[in-house]
This record gives C-alpha cells, structure tokens and sequence, in this order.
C-alpha cells in the first residue's frame, strides 16, 4: 500500500496494491477510483484536496488498529 500526496496536482493517491490498473471512474466530483482487471478497487484519487481540508492536507495521521 502506497499513499502519495502530490502537492503541485493539490491531489491525494492511495494505491492498494501494485495489479495493472485496466479502468479509471470518477464516482464524485474529484474522487477517482482505480480498477484492476477483475473489477477490483486498486487505487483512489482525491482531487483539490485543499479545498476538501484546508490547513490540515500538509499533515497525514497514520493510525492503525489491532
């Protein structure tokens, strides 16, 4: 799992794994989900994430749980 934040695209990219991404789908304004050939979520793009959060983007909490 990769997550990259892309600062001059004002974009947020959490990739799930590393299968061939076959189809891409806007399923709201400035999320983008990506497919691999079996119809499975490989990666989800967020879009004008400034706009979405503004202040907090240039800080990313990573918290997992048992």
């Amino acid at each position: 799992m990769k997550l990259v934040v892309q600062k001059d695209n004002d974009a947020l990219y959490l990739r799930l794994d590393d299968t061939s991404i076959i189809e891409s789908e806007e399923v709201s304004d400035g999320i983008i989900l990506d497919y691999n050939a079996e119809g499975k979520v490989v990666g989800i793009e967020v879009l004008y994430i400034s706009q979405r959060s503004p202040g907090s983007w240039q800080h990313i909490l990573l918290e997992t749980t048992p």
